[in-house]
C-alpha cells in the first residue's frame, strides 16, 4: 500500500495529484502548518529526520525530495508519464525535475523570507533600516532574476502546451508547485502561456481529486 505523508500547502500537494494522475490506491495522512510559524509539525520527524513532507511508503520504502518521488511513481506505476531513457525528451524531462528546485524555487523561498523580514515584529528604530536592507534585495537580486527565469519558462512554452513534447509529464508535475507560488507570490505578470498552462493543470480532473483528498491548499 502507497503512503502519502501530507502537508497542507506544501510541495506534497503535486505527489498527491500524480497519485490521482496514475488512479493508484493510496492512504493519505495530513499534517497542518503552524498557524503562526508556517512551520511543519514536529511529528513529521518520525517519518522521516528531516521532518519535511512530502514523505512517500510504498512498500515499506520511506521516499522524500519531490523529484525522487514523481520519478519513481512514474517509473514503478506510470511510465507513460515519464519519456524512454536515452531519449532527448528524458533529458529535457530531467532538466525540468531538477531546474524547478534548483533553479526556480530559490528565489521564490528568498522572496518570502524578505517579505517576512518586512513585516517581521522587530524594535521601531530596526524597522526602517530592515524594510530598506529588504527592499533593495528584492529590487536589486531577487525579482530580476525571477523575471528572468518566468520569461525563459514563458518561452519554453511558446510552441507546446506541455513542457515535454504535446503531453503530460512529470516535469509538468513537479513544475507546477513553483509556478503556482510565483503567481501566488509575485505575480506572473504579462505571460500568457504561463498563465494558461496553470490554468490546464488547474482543470485537469485528477488535480481536482487531488484537492479534494489533500485540502487546504492557497495556491490553487
Amino acid at each position: 500500500m502507497i503512503t502519502l505523508h501530507h502537508l497542507n500547502n506544501s510541495r506534497s500537494q503535486r505527489v498527491l495529484w500524480l497519485l490521482e494522475e496514475l488512479e493508484l490506491d493510496y492512504e493519505i495522512v495530513r499534517y497542518e502548518r503552524d498557524p503562526q510559524t508556517l512551520a511543519a509539525p514536529a511529528s513529521l520527524r518520525s517519518v522521516h529526520p528531516l521532518g519535511k513532507s512530502p514523505v512517500l511508503v510504498d512498500d515499506g520504502l520511506v521516499l522524500a525530495e519531490s523529484a525522487v518521488i514523481v520519478e519513481y511513481l512514474a517509473e514503478r506505476y506510470g511510465p507513460q508519464l515519464l519519456p524512454a531513457m536515452g531519449t532527448a525528451e528524458r533529458r529535457t524531462c530531467s532538466y525540468w525535475l531538477h531546474y524547478a528546485e534548483g533553479s526556480l524555487m530559490p528565489l521564490l523561498l528568498m522572496k518570502l523570507v524578505f517579505k517576512k523580514v518586512e513585516g517581521g515584529p522587530m524594535p521601531f528604530f530596526v524597522k526602517p533600516v530592515a524594510k530598506g536592507i529588504a527592499a533593495k534585495v528584492n529590487a536589486n537580486f531577487i525579482d530580476p532574476r525571477l523575471r528572468q527565469h518566468l520569461d525563459f519558462v514563458e518561452a519554453e512554452l511558446a510552441d507546446r502546451d506541455w513542457l515535454v513534447g504535446d503531453a503530460l509529464s512529470v516535469a509538468d508535475i513537479q513544475m507546477s508547485f513553483p509556478l503556482e507560488a510565483a503567481r501566488a507570490r509575485g505575480g506572473l505578470g504579462a505571460r500568457p502561456r504561463l498563465n494558461d498552462y496553470i490554468e490546464r493543470i488547474h482543470t485537469r480532473p485528477a488535480y481536482q481529486r487531488a484537492l479534494v483528498r489533500g485540502g487546504e491548499y492557497a495556491y490553487a
